[in-house]
């Protein structure tokens, strides 16, 4: 009969197994909620797209890992995906509204800067001369009194002939030995819509040498325009000012607003 010895059984080592190999899903995620984030502000539509274009191509590898058992994190992966294509769609959009609205601003620059022309029609008559800016003909002669500067949407300003005028005890702006001279301003509105009168400006200057004649301010000479002025009616104020008292002419200049350019009388006195 033979004896059975039993060998002594040791215990087998683990078989090492790899890290999972989470990095790039995590990665994905962070860029994608970083994009998502940028989107959101119009300015950075192009940080948004940078980062939702990495993040969703590192969201796709991420997956590649899971399936190949690389990786664990597959939810993780898939929300780095999600939040890249996000970041994507808010780039497109921001850089619609961004281009769209320095468009906007340049047209409204352009249309600042350029004005609105004006033609010059003589006292009296029905018909403009050539179309010119600032208010002046084509040959760059100022308006005479009583002329019109028609604009192109039809408004139009008439500045009288300057009268020779005593300011009051308490008036402001005239200085003694100087001459003080008033002239009427009438502003028409044939068009099609409302015109606003406050932002209506005008200043002169006098004598050869072009010193700035001062505006006078006694009582109702001098106040400005105010309020609406809709079409087809009209609005007159008079305005005066102190000039030398060898002056032989006073040039007015009258700007409608931010949109027109200036028209310019020059006046005898």
């Amino acid at each position: 009969m033979s004896q059975y010895t039993p060998q002594p059984q040791f215990p087998q080592a683990p078989v090492p197994t790899a890290p999972a190999r989470n990095g790039l899903g995590s990665a994905a995620l962070i860029l994608g909620i970083i994009g998502v984030l940028s989107g959101l502000i119009p300015l950075f539509f192009w940080l948004a797209g940078i980062l939702g274009l990495i993040g969703l191509i590192l969201g796709l590898s991420a997956k590649g890992r899971v399936k190949r058992g690389e990786a664990t994190n597959k939810g993780v992966a898939v929300a780095g995906i999600v939040l890249g294509l996000v970041s994507l769609v808010l780039s497109v959009v921001g850089a619609v509204i961004t281009f769209k609205a320095v468009d906007e601003a340049v047209d409204e620059i352009n249309k600042v800067t350029s004005g609105s022309s004006a033609s010059r029609k003589p006292a009296g008559g029905d018909k403009p001369l050539e179309k010119a800016n600032d208010g002046e003909n084509a040959t760059g002669k100022a308006l005479a009194a009583g002329d019109s500067a028609v604009y192109d949407d039809d408004l139009t300003i008439t500045v009288s002939e300057p009268a020779a005028w005593t300011p009051g005890e308490y008036a402001i702006g005239h200085t003694k030995g100087n001459k003080a001279y008033k002239v009427t301003v009438t502003i028409e509105n044939p068009g099609k819509e409302k015109f606003d009168a406050a932002l209506v400006t005008a200043e002169a200057r006098a004598g050869k040498d072009g010193v700035k004649a001062e505006s006078i301010y006694d009582g109702k000479v001098g106040e400005p325009f105010t309020g609406t002025i809709l079409p087809g009616k009209k609005i007159t104020a008079v305005w005066a000012f102190d000039a030398p008292a060898d002056a032989e002419n006073l040039t007015v200049e009258v700007s409608p607003g931010f949109e027109y350019d200036a028209g310019v009388w020059d006046l005898k006195l």
